[in-house]
């Protein structure tokens, strides 16, 4: 055990992780493009049509999962914030500012989308419902992150500011999650539940699981080619990283 835990532990290291990220990126790349073409083909062209919706709530297969994703990339941006916060290790602070630009493109997709959906069905492009209101604020805190961060030259002095900044904004989450409960909002409820039976059919369903897997590993795989990057700029003065990129 003890043993295992010392194997682990030396991925800590940015120059171990770096070469570790190397060697699974392209496997989650590969997973994520493979996933992405089989969810867009169930989503678009075998999942039936909406009694209700027609073919317009095909977007749901786009927008759902960006929705789950951009909420959970901050919770996992912020964990590797604050265990950076609280132990001052390097590369947990290099992982949160990897995650931060693909949690902002979720976000930001998330709302695109919810637009297009929400013209058809609602007759307006926009409304300051609970969730998309919650949702505007999270991708200005993935912004606000972003902007701190290039602001401080002293990147761990930025890290440290940055993770106050994704512990405090982290209570914006649960609120984007429950707001359809809390309060009265035109957004409907989720589709999918831990604790009862999905509200839609098996195919569409299908198609909405290999989608969210899809984006998962679009996310890994992003986020472990930005981190390498952001490795050999702040190690750049290391012998390590000068034999890395001869």
């Amino acid at each position: 055990m003890k043993t295992s835990e010392m194997h682990w532990f030396k991925f800590s290291s940015p120059q171990n992780f770096y070469h570790l990220a190397g060697r699974l990126q392209p496997w989650f790349a590969a997973l994520a493009l493979v996933l992405t073409v089989v969810g867009l083909w169930i989503s678009f062209f075998v999942a039936p049509t909406d009694a209700q919706q027609g073919q317009g709530y095909r977007i749901i297969f786009v927008h759902v999962p960006t929705s789950q994703m951009s909420m959970f990339i901050y919770l996992v941006m912020a964990a590797w914030a604050g265990v950076g916060l609280a132990f001052n290790t390097r590369l947990s602070g290099m992982m949160a500012s990897a995650l931060a630009p693909t949690g902002a493109l979720f976000a930001f997709l998330s709302l695109v989308t919810g637009s297009l959906w929400g013209k058809p069905m609602w007759g307006t492009w926009w409304v300051w419902d609970a969730r998309l209101t919650s949702e505007l604020i999270l991708l200005f805190l993935y912004l606000g992150f972003l902007a701190l961060q290039s602001s401080i030259d002293d990147p761990r002095r930025a890290d440290k500011a940055c993770a106050v900044l994704a512990l405090v904004g982290v209570v914006n989450v649960p609120i984007i999650y429950f707001s359809v409960k809390w309060w009265n909002t035109l957004h409907q409820g989720a589709s999918v539940s831990l604790t009862r039976a999905p509200s839609m059919a098996s195919t569409m369903l299908t198609g909405m699981l290999i989608m969210v897997a899809a984006f998962w590993m679009y996310t890994i795989a992003v986020a472990l080619a930005r981190v390498r990057n952001i490795i050999l700029e702040r190690e750049r003065h290391t012998e390590w990283v000068k034999h890395a990129v001869e």
